[in-house]
């Protein structure tokens, strides 16, 4: 028997919602309970992480921080969406040569500030950003402040084009970066091509299509792609718990514990047993508190 609790990454296809390939993979191996970590927009591709029932526990303590896309600016329009799907806005007769593209990519590093696009999922009094725009409202987004660990010229594919590399934190939205990257070269721009090759713990090499995991699902070879629950939590403590400390908190007690280095009140810790990942607890003052925990019998 397959196990239900665990984490699969698919590579979202072209033109697909990530809401849609959820359903299709929840579909394939039957489960309901589902959810995925990071939306991609449907011209995106790449690593779009799946968490199946009480894996579905540890996605709001993974370590999501940092994601990576390869990305393709088209050089001399802006759009209305900041990528290849929205109307034309401006255009520009400038195109930049690579040594300006190099030279500029310098400003984008480290810690910078991007307003996010006017068609996100961010919300302006209560209402999704894309909303409003698709309604012809003018939205009005604040600046926000994110990371760029990397930026890397890939190449220059024609006098239009050019594919780059970044490694960010979580919040930056690629668009905003290409647009920006394009103002500061004195011409307009828009994404014409986004792939995410990292989530977290999760890279592209993890990632596999949807056809081959319709193809795998119904035989024990789908089982070299689940991931188990307890991945991507190696920034918080791992704590391993016996049988006798599992009931106990599971009755909704506490135990006293020494951790191995000073810890901060209200820390998280991660729980193990025998080897399985059983749930988090916060430690508190010399004593463990259960917070979520995993149900064996589930």
């Amino acid at each position: 028997m397959k196990p239900s609790d665990f984490w699969i990454v698919i590579d979202k296809p072209l033109g697909m919602s990530s809401n849609h390939a959820l359903g299709k993979v929840k579909r394939l191996f039957g489960i309901k309970k589902a959810g995925f970590s990071g939306t991609l927009d449907p011209l995106a591709t790449g690593v779009l992480p799946i968490a199946f029932n009480q894996a579905l526990k540890t996605m709001h303590y993974m370590t999501f921080s940092k994601k990576a896309y390869t990305f393709q600016i088209r050089f001399g329009q802006s759009t209305t969406t900041e990528d290849a799907e929205g109307d034309v806005t401006e255009t520009s007769e400038v195109r930049p040569s690579r040594h300006d593209i190099i030279n500029v990519l310098e400003h984008f590093k480290g810690a910078i500030e991007q307003v996010p696009p006017a068609y996100s999922a961010l919300k302006v009094d209560g209402k999704r950003a894309y909303d409003l725009a698709r309604k012809g409202e003018i939205v009005e987004l604040k600046k926000r402040a994110v990371r760029i660990e990397e930026l890397t010229l890939l190449s220059v594919d024609d006098d239009d084009h050019a594919t780059f590399h970044v490694t960010c934190t979580a919040g930056t939205y690629v668009r905003s970066l290409a647009r920006d990257l394009a103002i500061a070269l004195d011409t307009k721009g828009h994404v014409s091509m986004l792939r995410r090759t990292q989530a977290g713990c999760f890279f592209e090499r993890d990632a596999i299509t949807l056809e081959k995991c319709a193809e795998l699902v119904h035989n024990d070879a789908i089982i070299a792609c689940m991931h188990s629950m307890g991945i991507g939590l190696d920034d918080i403590l791992a704590v391993p718990i016996t049988q006798c400390i599992y009931a106990t908190f599971k009755l909704g007690q506490k135990v006293s514990y020494t951790p191995p280095y000073p810890l901060e009140d209200s820390s998280t810790v991660g729980l193990w047993l025998e080897g399985a990942f059983a749930g988090f607890a916060v430690y508190e003052a010399g004593e463990l508190s259960p917070k979520r925990m995993i149900n064996f019998l589930d």
